[in-house]
């Protein structure tokens, strides 16, 4: 046969039945349109935090940074200026604190403190613009330690004009600082001072953050750097250093968003399955009949596998334009992270990729050639002249039985693998061969189930259950979509639900005091915002507190290529009772006092670094030096992907001499309000708006509306699950009566009426449906059981408990099942509705 006359067959099919060429369409285009959406997304995400980046550490070739984290000796700055080989070198002092905008509300304010004569050349972005109004004239305003220049996203923010005054927090205290004028960075809010003001103002006399260099033409990079002999405390850092940490710390949450956006054109893949399925079932005697004039089986396979190839098409190009529109409402709406928090929330600017577009469109094809194959080989498989008598529509007998189980056990082994590149492949790879697998032994099950059940007396029952059990390899195209659909929702459910039940538990033993006030919402600006020793005396002095534990936050970097790891130096006591501990502790250090300090690693640590319990880690101080701390127990930590250690508060001050605080717990003493407390706090401060204080409940609401917030995707990843599962039950019943239109017309000849048929047609949909809700039950807590225990923790380095929410997984499968049954009683209307009787004569 022709291309010509394949197409023309296939034009005629969808001409009259659109309804079911529209479904696999939708199918198809929400599943490419889902995980196209998501690439964007994350692609826009990552461009624009690179971007900032770039537009904020300018486009040095070299950066010189200290490993500690007290900063460069600024005498380093004379020596490597002077370095042949360095045509520019430029001090920055960069940091993370607050200010207060029009409302007096503390926001978050990067500050970079920088020799704008200098820097001009490698971060134009950030060269100051004085406003012309000044009256001092811009030439000084430069150089006027007490000016910043704020870029477009800090004006916004704080709402403050040339002239006026902007209160930014230093230390425990607020420093007052004109705004000067401007700089273009279009970043985060970001202000730019002079290198002197910030040294002054930010308690950083005599220490650089860093030192960018632009070095001479034709320089080797390497040959510079020995030359310099650094010394052990600095280290020679690329440019975009920074975007990489955030990329590699995103890069899970990212790939598994992609993967749970893979859901829809996963299950869409079934749907086609069932919708060419109900076609090849309609087109019998068509077939057939083309059979008879001479179209080979070959052309009938390449007929069924074309019009699979054009839905996957149009359904991919359909899925790019929708992906796109959904990015752009979602970049807007959720910003570049989906809520997450990960990448700071913002919406940057879409990123289209032809290649991408390119690479989902073939997934889509992908996906549809795959839906089709099965329909397209019974269509080659059909034998034309016993198909024109009525002969070929009975239930083929089981092909390898054995592969089901066997694709089971191999995604049970494979859930057993390591990940890859950090990344949990081999789960994912479990997580399809779970699913494929169970979707193939529908036979056996069904017939198991069959097999146990006791034969009805009631004729329509007698038949129902007697076909189900003759013909269970049928079960497979009906059930296919909803026990993909239903399995997969299920997981969902189960993992998100695990995840808050174990964030919530973990809320309830890390906040055990009555009252908290801190200083720092991240660990970065907590260098810039803290509080000294006095006055964690002062509070722990106020009428009402029987306790105060400080506690304080520094960054350490183990790794330059990692994000920096969050150290907590806090009491520790009994660290069973005090820390939330997975598994057991080791025995105290040997040696007393004089022993080396333990410290309690959460579990990214031990994931990303390769460290154990009971073994010793070299712990980067502030002034560059390091210590010798041993790994004493693992606590559990939601808060921070990027790893945390706890080391108690007095190891850490002799190890330091750092007494800042930037958390307080307080305990109040019976009968003690809270309200007086907190105000007694807020007068302590020098300004109200410096302290942050909470009740653990407030805390609690806090975080699990950012967790819902960042899980909100996932709702709807279900929801188009589901949906695409409903679609493929309507499908597959509609087949399943078209199919029988002579077996439901002999019906008719020996007696039987139309409300009979009609309660066969509900009874079998009721019974696959119910068959294919339990396996996908099934199937869907195997799923959940790998994300939760495997998954997860390969990702995030973090473990939780599994939580079943029966209600949950009860109304999900009662759904599916009452879904089924309403679209089994449609179908079976739509069959009853026509005189059956006739099509008896079709065999004659």
């Amino acid at each position: 046969m022709h291309l010509r006359d394949t197409l023309h067959l296939i034009a005629r099919e969808a001409r009259h039945h659109p309804g079911r060429v529209g479904v696999a369409l939708l199918a198809i285009a929400l599943g490419v349109a889902l995980a196209f959406a998501v690439h964007l997304i994350n692609a826009s995400a990552l461009a624009e935090f690179g971007q900032a980046v770039r537009s904020v550490n300018g486009q040095p070739d070299v950066e010189l940074r200290p490993v500690g984290r007290s900063g460069l000796d600024e005498a380093l700055y004379a020596r490597v200026a002077e370095q042949a080989g360095v045509a520019l070198a430029s001090p920055v002092i960069e940091l993370d604190t607050y200010a207060l905008d029009t409302q007096g509300r503390k926001r978050g304010l990067k500050l970079i403190g920088q020799d704008a004569l200098v820097a001009a050349a490698l971060a134009p972005a950030l060269l100051p613009r004085p406003d012309p109004a000044l009256r001092d004239g811009p030439r000084l305003a430069l150089l006027d330690p007490d000016r910043v220049f704020l870029n477009p996203a800090a004006q916004r923010l704080f709402g403050v004009n040339a002239g006026e005054s902007l209160r930014v927090q230093s230390g425990n205290r607020l420093v007052a600082l004109t705004v000067g004028g401007s700089v273009s960075a279009d970043t985060g809010p970001l202000a730019v001072i002079d290198l002197a003001g910030a040294q002054v103002h930010f308690d950083r006399l005599g220490q650089l953050s860093r030192i960018d260099l632009r070095l001479q033409p034709g320089a080797d990079r390497e040959a510079v750097l020995r030359a310099l002999a650094l010394p052990d405390t600095v280290r020679a850092a690329a440019p975009d250093e920074a975007a990489q940490r955030v990329s590699n710390l995103s890069r899970a949450y990212r790939v598994n968003l992609t993967v749970l956006a893979l859901v829809a054109l996963f299950t869409g893949a079934f749907l086609v399955f069932s919708v060419q399925s109900l076609a090849v079932a309609k087109r019998v005697p068509q077939l057939a009949l083309l059979g008879v004039l001479g179209m080979h089986a070959r052309e009938r396979l390449v007929l069924v596998l074309t019009e699979s190839a054009l839905l996957g098409v149009v359904g991919a190009g359909l899925g790019l334009a929708l992906g796109t529109g959904l990015a752009m409402l979602a970049l807007q709406v959720l910003g570049g992270d989906l809520g997450s928090g990960m990448l700071g929330g913002s919406a940057p600017a879409l990123q289209w990729s032809s290649g991408a577009a390119l690479v989902y469109g073939g997934l889509g094809l992908a996906a549809a050639l795959a839906g089709g194959w099965q329909p397209a080989r019974m269509a080659a498989e059909l034998s034309p002249a016993q198909s024109l008598k009525g002969l070929g529509g009975h239930d083929q007998a089981l092909r390898r039985p054995w592969l089901g189980p066997a694709l089971m056990a191999a995604g049970v082994a494979l859930a057993f693998v390591p990940p890859l590149g950090e990344l949990p492949l081999a789960a994912y790879g479990a997580v399809a061969l779970l699913l494929l697998g169970g979707i193939m032994a529908v036979p056996l099950l069904v017939g198991a189930l069959m097999g146990r059940l006791t034969p009805p007396r009631h004729p329509i029952a007698l038949l129902a259950i007697e076909r189900a059990r003759d013909q269970r390899a049928s079960a497979t195209i009906t059930v296919a979509g909803v026990v993909a659909s239903l399995a997969l929702s299920v997981a969902l459910t189960v993992m998100v639900a695990s995840f808050r039940d174990s964030v919530t538990h973990w809320l309830d033993e890390v906040l055990p005091a009555d009252l908290y006030a801190r200083t720092a919402t991240t660990t970065a600006q907590a260098d810039s915002a803290y509080l000294d020793p006095t006055f964690v005396q002062a509070a722990a002095a106020l009428p009402g507190v029987a306790r105060v534990q400080a506690q304080r936050v520094v960054a350490v970097s183990l790794d330059p290529a990692r994000a920096a790891v969050a150290l907590i130096a806090r009491e520790v006591g009994d660290a069973a009772r005090t820390l939330p501990l997975v598994g057991s502790l080791q025995p105290p250090s040997p040696g007393g006092p004089a022993g080396l300090p333990d410290v309690y690693a959460s579990e990214a640590v031990l994931a990303l670094y390769g460290v154990q319990a009971g073994q010793t880690l070299r712990l980067p101080l502030p002034d560059g030096r390091t210590a010798e701390v041993r790994i004493r127990g693992v606590w559990r930590d939601y808060a921070r992907q990027q790893g945390s250690l706890v080391i108690d508060r007095s190891d850490w001050q002799r190890l330091t001499g750092d007494d800042k605080v930037n958390d307080l717990a307080l305990w109040l003493a019976p009968g003690a309000g809270v309200a007086p407390v907190q105000t007694g706090l807020r007068a302590l401060a020098a300004d109200p708006a410096l302290l942050e204080i909470a009740t653990p409940a407030e805390i609690r609401a806090v975080s699990l509306a950012i967790f819902d917030r960042s899980f909100a995707v996932t709702v709807w990843l279900q929801a188009v699950a589901i949906v695409i599962g409903l679609f493929g039950i309507a499908a597959s019943f509609s087949s399943q009566v078209l199919a029988r239109r002579r077996e439901f017309g002999a019906l008719q000849h020996l007696g039987t009426t139309r409300a009979q048929v009609l309660t066969l047609v509900c009874a079998e949909g009721a019974l696959w449906t119910a068959v294919g809700a339990l396996l996908g039950l099934a199937l869907g807590l195997a799923v959940s059981v790998v994300l939760v225990k495997v998954v997860n923790p390969q990702s995030f380095h973090w473990t939780m408990e599994l939580a079943l929410p029966w209600w949950r997984l009860g109304a999900l499968v009662l759904a599916v099942l009452v879904a089924g049954a309403v679209t089994a009683w449609f179908s079976g209307r739509a069959a009853a509705s026509h005189d059956m009787a006739l099509a008896v004569k079709e065999d004659w």
